[in-house]
């Protein structure tokens, strides 16, 4: 019998060694795997690669990773904001290394990985010093920068709903880079806020097949059983 759910979030984050490109869901705050990071937090893993579209909010989820100093490079798409004063902070320091990724250059690369592309050529960045030293091509008279995909370790993401296989449907704008991040990584750890029954989601609703998550953790089962050793 297929079953990947996991109903402890500390379990789920067991083995990501150090080291290990983690690819984090998210667009700010909204469906940040808020206590999956904090699970890695806990589990002590460092020296992380962290790939994500902005570089953390105030000081919870991927700011708290980032403030343990667990993280030793990050690739996003906006590293600076009203709220990002642990990253700014440790960049200016010198504690952390940035690659500044312009947003749709992620998603490409990201769904390139999961796709099993060898590379894309994009227009974005041309002429520009994101493109410095970068393979550069004229096709049809347009001008093109070669870009590589990203691949994860491991994929943190979440969505709303799931079943025991892996099957995953998402909240409205919290979607964002959760489907191609989990088609990126060779372990993709989901938390959802409900597990269902197979069967109990529509097919046509389904936006990630379970053949792309390894691992899926029930938040509400988790509370529940905290709530009772309480």
């Amino acid at each position: 019998m297929i079953d990947k759910s996991i109903n402890n979030v500390a379990e789920a984050v067991r083995d990501i060694p150090d080291g290990a490109v983690v690819l984090v869901g998210g667009f700010g705050t909204a469906g940040m795997p808020v206590e999956l990071v904090d699970a890695l937090i806990d589990q002590g893993a460092r020296e992380l690669t962290i790939v994500s579209n902005n570089a953390g909010n105030g000081e919870q989820g991927l700011a708290a990773l980032i403030k343990a100093r667990r993280v030793r490079r990050i690739l996003c798409s906006f590293p600076r904001q009203a709220d990002s004063h642990v990253f700014d902070e440790l960049y200016r320091a010198g504690s952390i290394e940035l690659e500044v990724v312009p947003q749709g250059n992620l998603a490409c690369r990201l769904e390139a990985a999961g796709a099993g592309l060898g590379a894309i050529f994009t227009p974005t960045a041309y002429g520009t010093q994101l493109a410095e030293g970068k393979e550069t091509r004229t096709i049809d008279g347009k001008h093109y920068v070669l870009e590589y995909p990203i691949h994860g370790d491991v994929a943190l993401i979440k969505a709303h709903r799931g079943d025991r296989w892996g099957n995953l449907v998402y909240n409205k704008s919290a979607r964002n880079f959760g489907p191609i991040m989990a088609r990126a990584a060779r372990c993709t750890i989901a938390q959802v806020n409900e597990l269902v029954p197979l069967g109990a989601l529509d097919p046509e609703a389904v936006v990630t097949p379970g053949i792309f998550v390894q691992r899926i953790v029930n938040l509400a089962a988790g509370q529940a059983l905290a709530e009772g050793l309480a």
